[in-house]
């Protein structure tokens, strides 16, 4: 896909119900900048182009920020805040999952906790 073909997109995740949240929360969750295809899917090729547009920014109460980057993953995606693999959190089928608001994506965070984000809002930027 040409990059000309994708919009970038503010994307807003939060933390959907989970046993220890049952009504989720919305102070747990990510920003994500991502190019979003017309058919709804994350546009690697534009990623690959303009990596430094791909941002993850993670949000949790009592907790500092974390700012990285989207990185592949052989056929996937994962967010990674510094150099090595530790604390990376890889996104399950995000390379074909559409996103959308009201979608969920699920995340395994570097502890190795699987949790389900809903994409809570989607803003062109």
């Amino acid at each position: 896909m040409n990059e000309h073909l994708s919009d970038w997109y503010a994307v807003r995740l939060e933390l959907a119900r989970t046993p220890a949240f049952p009504q989720g929360s919305a102070a747990r969750g990510y920003i994500l900048h991502l190019p979003v295809g017309r058919a709804g899917v994350i546009d690697g090729e534009a990623i690959r182009k303009t990596s430094s547009r791909a941002i993850v920014r993670r949000f949790w109460p009592n907790e500092p920020e974390l700012v990285g980057q989207l990185i592949p993953t052989g056929g996937d995606w994962a967010f990674s805040y510094r150099d090595g693999p530790d604390d990376d959190e890889m996104l399950a089928r995000l390379a074909n999952h559409p996103i959308s608001a009201g979608n969920y994506l699920t995340i395994t965070e570097a502890d190795g906790d699987v949790c389900p984000y809903r994409i809570a809002e989607m803003k062109l930027i």
